[in-house]
């Protein structure tokens, strides 16, 4: 018999060699590419850098990636054994340290808001959402339609987002724009501890309305939910949903309407096409999700996986995208299959997928009702993508088209 261990005692993390930069203008451009590359080198774990000095692991198995989401007990979503080793001006530590809120805690904590979160979500009304859509459509619409050029994201996409989002909060329009600030620097992180005193303070001051007026909104059902949360908890899980609504539902309108415009099964001029939005939606979830790497865990104790053991309270990402591309799990066309991880999967999956998918089909179909004949403004191929290790996101989406006049509002 042999003396030698067949497995490996090295993690992915302590790898001799480089690990894979993830926060690059070179992986924004090309992830897919770095994402097959990965696959060749190192197989199902890849030791990556999610900023300077911040070393994690990135799953781009599927079937690796489900049986963590479904282990919380291994893989705990509590960052609190890791975060004092991250130095406190560290770009990405605002967005990944512990909070109050069901996206950063397991067990019983978990529970507790993810209750209080769920419901705060389910009581949301999808059919006046669709309405509310198009109301908020229109006129962002007209802003451009007699200019015959616009940017797609800075001028519709996070414009309406945002609105709906803010409408679903029960948030003015006043500390609405106090929001998008300090959202805009928390997200940006240049300035993100700033950002972060500015939207808490705008929030707090909404939780403090809705404590006394009940309203037919998310902060309402928050204040007044069983789970009893304080102000502070009512703080970081609104924040949580704005995070988890803004970049990625403002990331699918635009990548959809991307693939939209360039794949010609979508028709030379949209509306001719043999698929659907919604077709291009699951597709680009599929292919190109708006959260690519994220559903972050923080392993309690070294943990195998296959060959290889993971290190103790370090990140473990999971890489959506890189999933769902696995060669193991595509076997033809995705079209009509929902079986992607852009969701993420078990007791962290995405509570608001429907309304994600309304928003985001609602607000396409708004646009290209209005202006069926979109083209890009430059070639696909000069397109700029946001560097980051956690999001899909295009910098800009100009496009060109034949001036309309503007669109009734309601």
């Amino acid at each position: 018999m042999s003396g030698v261990c067949p497995v490996g005692h090295g993690s992915p993390t302590d790898a001799a060699g480089p690990r894979i930069l993830l926060h690059t203008e070179e992986f924004a451009a090309d992830p897919h590419g770095a994402y097959r590359q990965m696959r060749q080198e190192y197989g199902p774990l890849v030791p990556i850098e999610l900023a300077p000095g911040v070393p994690a692991t990135l799953v781009i198995d599927y079937r690796t990636a489900l049986r963590i989401l479904h282990d919380p007990e291994h893989f705990p979503a509590d960052p609190r054994g890791w975060q004092d080793s991250v130095p406190d001006d560290s770009p990405i530590k605002p967005m990944m340290q512990w909070y109050p809120n069901a996206l950063r805690n397991s067990g019983t904590a978990h529970a507790r808001y993810r209750q209080a979160y769920v419901a705060s979500i389910d009581g949301i009304d999808l059919h006046a959402l669709h309405t509310a859509v198009g109301k908020a459509a229109a006129p962002l619409i007209n802003t451009f339609c007699e200019a015959g050029s616009v940017d797609l994201v800075s001028q519709y996409a996070f414009p309406l987002v945002f609105e709906i989002l803010n409408q679903m909060v029960g948030c003015s329009a006043e500390l609405g724009q106090r929001v998008a600030t300090g959202m805009a620097a928390l997200f940006d992180t240049v300035n993100a501890a700033w950002g972060m005193q500015h939207l808490s303070e705008a929030l707090l001051e909404l939780i403090a309305l809705r404590r006394a007026e009940l309203g037919d909104d998310v902060t309402s059902r928050l204040a007044h939910h069983p789970a009893e949360l304080d102000d502070n908890e009512m703080l970081f899980n609104l924040i949580s949903f704005y995070g988890a609504g803004l970049e990625p539902m403002q990331n699918l309108i635009a990548n959809t309407l991307l693939l939209m415009l360039t794949d010609e099964r979508f028709g030379g001029d949209i509306l001719g096409g043999s698929l659907s939005t919604r077709d291009a939606l699951d597709e680009v979830l599929f292919n190109d999700p708006p959260m690519a790497n994220f559903s972050i865990t923080y392993p309690q104790q070294p943990i195998l996986i296959g060959n290889s053991w993971l290190p103790a309270h370090q990140p473990v990402l999971i890489s959506l995208s890189a999933c769902n591309n696995d060669p193991a799990i595509r076997d033809g066309d995705p079209t009509g299959n929902r079986s992607h991880l852009a969701w993420s999967a078990g007791p962290h999956a995405c509570p608001a997928n429907s309304v994600a998918y309304i928003v985001a089909q609602d607000a396409i179909d708004q646009l290209l009702d209005a202006i069926p004949e979109l083209r890009l403004a430059v070639p696909a191929g000069e397109l700029g993508w946001r560097p980051g290790p956690f999001h899909r996101a295009l910098a800009a989406l100009p496009v060109v088209f034949p001036k309309s006049p503007p669109l009734p509002v309601i």
